[in-house]
């Protein structure tokens, strides 16, 4: 047997797709036979600019070959990015030249990774695992503004992306907010959600009394977090009393940097992404961890990984969400403190007003645990395999 896992991020890259494809193939590994292969075909590390840990681009252990495409430098832009899947594009491809594989296994940390495997499952008659992360046509549509733009896009990207979700055997949504998205796809369909890694489980994160207190966000800083719409103008109101540490890089970096100069805000502390090991001292110092999206209709389907990390800890959670992800935690993180997108007003006033509590998620950890997620996933996997192989789309 042997599987094709395309993801454009993997360890040591630090992302939620990154992490999660990793784990996902140690599951798998510990479910193949001696004689069973599988080949990963990433990029090298490059989610963030400012941090790119060094990785080899041919990795073999045991039955796992792991190979990696070099990137060009960007700042998470859309041509950017565009360009940088390109040259993943035809490193897959050549990679790929005379190969056979079983199964087709990708995620859709960049949704046109998905659609590579599409095009890839198809060529080879080979069933196709689909790991669906984002929507690109629903971001399209908030995101971009200018009208033209849409409309010659808009078109293009719904034809791949139904193309795409019709050739998978299988559909694994991360978020339930998913569900109405593809009502064409008449194939089996699961909702695993991201889990939360081992590494922040080992951990112990008690309940701080810093003076003035400390609110840390860690991420990506760019549209889909809006975080230029709430942390400038609620650092200001909050001076004396609250530090922001903002841990992170992205688009919008410049942007918050720009309006945080512009209103002299000097309780807000930006660095650069850092190592989970890092990270974590960071949370264990924090008194709340934050987690924002931005006030789009696209990101009321979406599940943020970060919940799952947050959720790790005892930490009180400050969330500006609203949608799917503001059910998911009203359900699952009951002691959340949750205020619709932008609203600097909610912001400062759950602060003001916070109770101490002690905080108890044994549940939520025992039912998001990463290797409980994948395990069930890896049988998924696994299962295609011995099904009728499906037809050319």
């Amino acid at each position: 047997m042997k599987i094709l896992i395309l993801s454009f991020y993997f360890q040591p890259d630090l992302c939620a797709g990154s992490f999660r494809c990793t784990a996902l193939v140690e599951s798998l590994c510990r479910k193949l036979g001696n004689n069973d292969t599988i080949e990963v075909i990433t990029t090298m590390p490059n989610r963030y600019k400012t941090l790119r840990n060094p990785a080899l681009s041919y990795q073999k252990k045991e039955n796992v070959t792991i190979r990696r495409i070099s990137m060009p430098n960007h700042e998470s832009g859309f041509i950017d990015q565009a360009l940088a899947f390109w040259k993943y594009w035809k490193g897959v491809k050549k990679l790929i030249e005379n190969q056979d594989y079983d199964l087709i296994y990708a995620t859709s940390a960049r949704f046109f990774t998905a659609y590579l495997g599409a095009k890839i499952a198809n060529k080879l008659q080979k069933p196709l695992y689909l790991d669906i992360r984002d929507i690109l046509s629903d971001s399209i549509k908030d995101v971009f503004k200018n009208k033209i733009s849409k409309l010659i896009l808009l078109p293009i990207v719904n034809y791949i992306e139904k193309y795409t979700i019709e050739s998978a055997m299988h559909l694994n949504l991360v978020s339930e907010g998913f569900k109405n998205s593809f009502p064409y796809y008449k194939g089996n369909i699961t909702y695993f959600t991201n889990g939360i890694d081992g590494i922040f489980l080992e951990n112990d994160y008690q309940e701080q009394n810093n003076s003035p207190k400390i609110i840390t966000y860690a991420g990506n800083i760019g549209e889909g977090q809006g975080l230029e719409k709430i942390i400038p103008e609620a650092a200001k109101r909050l001076e004396g009393k609250y530090i922001f540490n903002i841990i992170g890089d992205g688009g919008m970096k410049k942007k918050l940097i720009k309006q945080l100069s512009h209103l002299q805000i000097d309780n807000v502390n930006l660095l650069t992404p850092i190592n989970p090991n890092e990270l974590i001292k960071y949370y264990q110092e924090s008194d709340f961890l934050f987690l924002h999206l931005n006030n789009y209709e696209a990101f009321k389907k979406v599940l943020p990984s970060k919940i799952f990390e947050y959720g790790a800890t005892k930490k009180p959670i400050l969330a500006g969400v609203n949608g799917y992800a503001h059910k998911f935690m009203n359900e699952h993180l009951r002691d959340a403190l949750i205020f619709q997108p932008s609203d600097v007003e909610k912001f400062v006033e759950l602060l003001e007003n916070y109770q101490p509590q002690i905080i108890s998620r044994g549940n939520f950890i025992k039912k998001f645990s990463r290797d409980v997620i994948n395990d069930k996933m890896t049988d998924g996997i696994l299962s295609l395999i011995y099904l009728k192989k499906p037809q050319l789309v």
